[in-house]
């Protein structure tokens, strides 16, 4: 008899988006939509692991985002310095293990050390794997993992009839995690 087919995810992952168009419309600043959003965390990891969920991927900051007002981003990486600083001793207590992907080194110094601080602490963690995407874009990846694979092949450490698709994805920001089973995106978009 065949087992029962799964009916939990594996692997969720949320384009958190459409948080400055929620503020607006209730005549807020954007950032209050923005802490709103990151309210709503709280409550998505906890969901994620009591359904025994393994990874959740948040797309909290695009690369996109750093074309924002400058006002808006200063404001943003505080809340996500905040967020961290605050946050990981109940990531701690929940058994979440916090890992992060994109171009970390384009984030600010402080929120790269809270960062690191926080995947630090939380490394020995075996429950959910939260996945924060930073400074991400899907085009940003593969161009990072071009280069990557150009640096291998400049090096000679491969040959250009290894490249395959395996090969690629070992070069991308998300080689080490399963692909999303599902993905969300926060504002009802559909695109």
């Amino acid at each position: 008899m065949a087992a029962a087919p799964k009916l939990v995810p594996r692997h969720v992952a949320i384009i958190m988006d459409g948080n400055g168009r929620w503020a607006k419309n209730r005549g807020l600043p954007r950032i209050k939509g923005h802490e709103k959003g990151a309210d709503a965390v709280r409550e998505c990891v906890e969901g994620c692991g009591e359904l025994k969920i393994e990874f959740l991927t948040l797309y909290a900051f695009s690369a996109e985002n750093w074309q924002r007002p400058k006002t808006e981003v200063f404001a943003l990486m505080r809340l996500l310095e905040k967020f961290l600083k605050e946050k990981t001793p109940e990531l701690l207590e929940k058994n979440v293990r916090l890992q992060a992907i994109g171009r970390l080194t384009d984030l600010p110094a402080g929120c790269q050390k809270q960062l690191h601080d926080s995947i630090e602490r939380t490394s020995g963690n075996n429950g959910l794997t939260l996945i924060l995407a930073l400074s991400y874009g899907s085009r940003l990846e593969i161009i990072d993992g071009i280069k990557s694979l150009l640096r291998q092949l400049d090096s000679g450490h491969i040959d250009r009839a290894m490249i395959d698709v395996d090969m690629f994805s070992k070069h991308l920001y998300t080689r080490y995690y399963p692909d999303p089973d599902l993905l969300i995106r926060t504002s009802g978009e559909m695109r």
